[in-house]
């Protein structure tokens, strides 16, 4: 199994970015979906899911009401819209797939590499 997560970069606060993450699970419709980061010197944290039939979100109170996650399954893509990001956005952002199918999110089993989001104030 193998995810791709891009789409990072250095963006002031205030500023937006889209977040991608291509999995190569199949059938990717079939898979909940997760984000997570991780800032330095801290801890991996969830970030948000999205369950397989896209009908069901869940986000850290951090994020709540600036990120979105939606999927494009057409394209075996996750994404993570941040908008209004703050400087303690800052982190190593991980996409994450849940093996257990056709179902809510339970919890990540298969890890991407990260993409870098730099938020400078």
């Amino acid at each position: 199994v193998q995810l791709q997560a891009y789409g990072g970069g250095l963006m002031q606060a205030g500023g937006s970015l889209r977040l991608s993450c291509t999995a190569s699970v199949r059938p990717f419709s079939n898979y909940p979906m997760g984000w997570f980061r991780q800032a330095p010197g801290k801890e991996r944290e969830f970030v948000a899911s999205i369950d397989w039939s896209g009908d069901k979100t869940y986000y850290a109170d951090s994020v709540k009401g600036r990120f979105t996650i939606s999927r494009d399954d057409a394209k075996n893509t996750a994404y993570l819209q941040m908008n209004s990001l703050k400087p303690e956005d800052t982190a190593v952002y991980y996409c994450a797939a849940d093996k257990d199918v056709v179902g809510p999110w339970a919890g990540p089993d298969y890890w991407g590499q990260g993409t870098l989001v730099t938020v400078s104030s």
